[in-house]
């Protein structure tokens, strides 16, 4: 493999891992629930869910709590709504 060939996949594996980082983020509500979420994030404001990086941790004083589920949605009350 040439020294060009190598030097083309190493920057499109390097651009490939930092897409995929991207595309995650850590989501909580007022309540306190927070959960992972993949992809493009679009939230309507009235939902009023706060969107952090994906190495986001809360303070010492904060109190959340993690529940996950698989799907494009939101907790609320303790149940997923499911966003379509």
């Amino acid at each position: 493999m040439s020294l060009f060939a190598k030097a083309a996949l190493a920057a499109t594996s390097i651009f490939a891992l930092s897409a995929t980082a991207a595309q995650a983020a850590i989501v909580c509500d007022d309540e306190g629930e927070c959960w992972h979420a993949r992809g493009t994030i679009e939230y309507k404001p009235a939902l009023r869910l706060h969107v952090h990086p994906d190495d986001w941790k809360w303070a010492g004083h904060e109190r959340y709590r993690w529940r996950e589920h698989e799907g494009h949605g939101y907790w609320r009350s303790g149940k997923w709504i499911e966003i379509k």
